[in-house]
C-alpha cells in the first residue's frame, strides 16, 4: 500500500500505491482525486477513488501530512503496486492542518474552488482534449452564483460550505439528488459516494433485487405489451435478447439509426477476466438433476431462498472433496481448509461482482441467507471493503430466478471450480418408493451445473460432487 523514503534536509515522502485487490486482478482505474498538490491530509483520510473488475474504492492515505505530487491522472489504468501518489510528512504545521476538518472550505465564496481546480488539472489539462458532457458538474461550476447551468445539488453544495468529489457532484447530478439531505459518513462529516448511492436507493421505492449472475446482466422481464402496441402499424416494442441484453425494436418501415457507443470500464474488464479463464483453465461442464421438494418446504418454512440450501450442501460437499476448495495457479494448487464462498451479483448495466463470505463453512443455511443478502445489497450500493472481494476459494452463481434451465459458467480464476444453480421447475418424474415400486410424480426438479478445471481434476471427482450436493439437497 505504501513505502517511504527521506529527502535531503529530513523531509520524509510516503508512495501510495495502487492496492491489490485480489488474487485475479491486475490492475486498477483513477476515477477521482480528493486532495491536490499541497493539501494537507490526515492519515485514513481517503486521497483518491479507484475502480476495477471487482469493486469500486476508496483509497486511505497511509500517513498525516501534505500531498507532495500526484503521479496518475483520473481516468487512466495501472498495474497494481503502481505509485499514485506522495506524501510529505516533515512539517508539525502541515500535520496540524490535516488534524482540522479536512471535508470543509471557508465559507468565503470568492475562495478559489479547489474541487475545480483538481478536475480542470487531472482532465482536460492533462489530456489536451476538450472536456466531455457533464464535466461541468464534476469540476464544481455549478456552484457559481449566477451561473445559470448550475444543478440544484451543487448549488446546494455551495451554499451549505461543503465540499464533494467529482464523483459525489456526478452521481447527484445525474439522479437529481440535493447533496444537503445526506449524511456523510466519511471523516468530518464528508460524504461519500457510497453515502450518495444509498440514498438513492432507500428512496427507490421497493425496486425488485437485481439478480446474482457470473456472466451477464439479466434484467427483469418486460412488461407484456399493450393492445395498443399491438395493432397493426405500431413499431414492436423491444424483446429480451438471448443473455438478457435487449434487442433492438423491429422497425415499421421509417429510418432507423444506430447509436454508436462503447462497453463501460468494468464490463471490459469483466470481459478479458473471462476471456483470460477460459484460456487458462481446461474447463469441462458437468450437470446433475436435483429434487428439491425437501428444500422447498423447508425454505418456506425458514423465509429464505433456495440459494442458502445450495451454498449449504456444497459447502458440506467440499469437505468431503477438498480438492474442489483449490487455487490453481501456473503450477502452484492450493488446498484451502475453510471455504471462502463467492456469490455473483449483478450490478445490471454496471456489470457484475463476486463478494465472498469468508469462513462459509461455520454458518447454518439462515446464516448464509442473511450475509449474501447483506454482501448483495452493499454490492449494489458500492459499499464493498476491498476485502470482501478477494480471497475467494469456490464460487456459486444463481442465474435460474430467470427461469434458465442449464448454463455453462466461466471458472472465477484461480479458483477451479464454480457451482451454477438453475430454475426450480415442477415437472413430472419418475419416482420409487420403499418397496420398489415406480410411479410417476410432480416434483419442484432443478439442474445444478458445475464446470471444473481438468488440469486440476477429473470428470469422476466432479460427478462424486455434484451427486454429494444432490444427496444433501434431497436429504437422502
Amino acid at each position: 500500500m505504501s513505502s517511504s523514503r527521506t529527502e535531503p534536509g529530513a523531509s520524509t515522502l510516503i508512495d501510495v500505491t495502487m492496492p491489490q485487490m485480489g488474487v485475479s486482478v491486475a490492475e486498477g482505474t483513477v476515477v477521482a482525486w480528493r486532495v491536490d498538490v499541497g493539501d494537507p491530509i490526515a492519515a485514513d483520510e481517503t486521497i483518491c477513488e479507484i475502480s476495477t473488475d471487482k469493486i469500486d474504492t476508496e483509497v486511505p492515505s497511509p500517513a498525516s501530512g501534505v500531498v507532495a505530487e500526484i503521479l496518475v491522472p483520473i481516468d487512466e489504468t495501472v498495474s497494481i503496486g503502481t505509485v499514485l501518489a506522495r506524501i510529505s510528512t516533515d512539517a508539525d504545521a502541515e500535520l496540524e492542518a490535516a488534524a482540522d476538518e479536512p471535508g470543509t472550505v471557508s465559507p468565503d465564496t470568492t475562495a478559489p474552488d479547489p474541487t475545480k481546480a483538481r478536475a480542470v488539472q487531472a482532465e482536460p489539462a492533462q489530456s489536451g482534449e476538450p472536456a466531455q458532457s457533464g464535466e461541468s458538474a464534476r469540476s464544481g461550476e455549478p456552484a457559481r452564483s449566477g451561473d445559470s447551468s448550475g444543478n440544484g445539488a451543487s448549488a446546494a453544495s455551495a451554499s451549505a460550505g461543503r465540499r464533494y468529489s467529482p464523483v459525489v457532484q456526478r452521481i447527484a447530478a445525474e439522479h437529481g439528488v440535493d447533496l444537503a439531505q445526506v449524511a456523510g459518513t466519511g471523516r468530518g462529516g464528508r460524504v461519500r459516494k457510497q453515502d450518495v448511492l444509498a440514498f438513492i436507493e432507500s428512496g427507490d421505492g421497493g425496486a425488485t433485487e437485481p439478480p446474482l449472475h457470473i456472466e451477464s446482466p439479466y434484467r427483469p422481464d418486460l412488461v407484456p405489451e399493450s393492445p395498443a402496441a399491438a395493432a397493426p402499424g405500431a413499431a414492436a416494442p423491444a424483446a429480451a435478447a438471448p443473455g438478457g441484453a435487449l434487442a433492438a425494436p423491429a422497425s415499421s418501415g421509417g429510418a432507423t439509426r444506430d447509436v454508436p457507443s462503447t462497453l463501460s470500464r468494468m464490463r471490459r474488464q469483466i470481459g478479458e477476466h473471462m476471456k483470460r479463464s477460459l484460456e487458462t483453465a481446461a474447463t469441462c461442464t458437468t450437470w446433475i438433476e436435483v429434487d428439491m421438494s425437501r428444500v422447498e418446504a423447508a425454505r418456506a418454512r425458514l423465509g429464505v431462498t433456495g440459494l442458502a440450501f445450495v451454498a449449504r450442501a456444497s459447502i458440506e460437499a467440499l469437505r468431503e472433496f477438498p480438492a474442489l476448495n483449490a487455487w490453481l495457479e501456473g503450477e502452484n494448487y492450493t488446498l484451502h481448509d475453510g471455504v471462502n464462498l463467492g456469490i455473483a451479483v449483478s450490478l445490471g448495466e454496471d456489470g457484475l461482482i463476486v463478494p465472498v463470505v469468508h469462513g462459509a463453512h461455520e454458518l447454518s443455511e439462515e446464516g448464509l441467507a442473511a450475509r449474501i443478502r447483506d454482501l448483495a445489497r452493499r454490492a449494489r450500493a458500492r459499499q464493498l471493503a476491498p476485502d470482501e472481494v478477494r480471497g475467494g476459494t469456490f464460487t456459486i452463481t444463481n442465474p435460474g430466478q430467470y427461469g434458465s434451465i442449464m448454463a455453462t459458467p466461466i471458472i472465477n480464476q484461480p479458483q477451479v471450480a464454480i457451482l451454477d444453480f438453475e430454475a426450480v421447475i415442477k415437472r413430472p418424474v419418475v419416482v420409487t418408493d420403499s418397496e420398489g415400486n415406480d410411479s410417476i410424480s410432480i416434483r419442484p426438479m432443478t439442474i445444478l451445473g458445475l464446470s471444473w478445471d481438468h488440469r486440476a481434476l477429473d470428470g469422476a471427482m466432479s460427478a462424486q460432487f455434484l451427486a454429494a450436493v444432490k444427496r444433501r439437497l434431497e436429504g437422502a
